[in-house]
């Protein structure tokens, strides 16, 4: 799959989120890169650079407080070589996208 491709993906995966729960997304960027940083893998105790398939990093929405503004845009960091080498098949790597994006959305929401 090339990187179009995979970042059309990430983006279906946006899209096939019910409109009630896309809608209280704010101020989050979503990226794709090819692994994670070596900051990310110390932070999040990771050994191995396939070991990580997504981040969320920022604060979720359960713990802003009443002053909370004029922040940088939340991360989500989606890892296209960790996923694409889990993956059987292009099915299976669609699916994995989708099952990602949804886990680190689900950080953003506390969970």
């Amino acid at each position: 799959m090339t990187l179009e491709e995979f970042e059309e993906s990430v983006a279906a995966a946006l899209d096939s989120l019910p409109d009630d729960v896309a809608g209280l997304i704010e101020n989050v960027d979503i990226l794709v890169q090819d692994f994670p940083t070596r900051t990310q893998m110390r932070e999040n105790r990771i050994r191995s650079r396939y070991g990580l398939l997504g981040l969320y990093e920022g604060v979720p929405l359960p713990d802003r407080g009443y002053g909370y503004g004029n922040v940088l845009p939340d991360r989500i960091t989606i890892f296209r070589r960790p996923i694409e080498h889990n993956a059987a098949s292009e099915e299976s790597l669609v699916d994995e996208i989708r099952r990602t994006v949804i886990h680190e959305v689900g950080h953003y929401f506390g969970f």
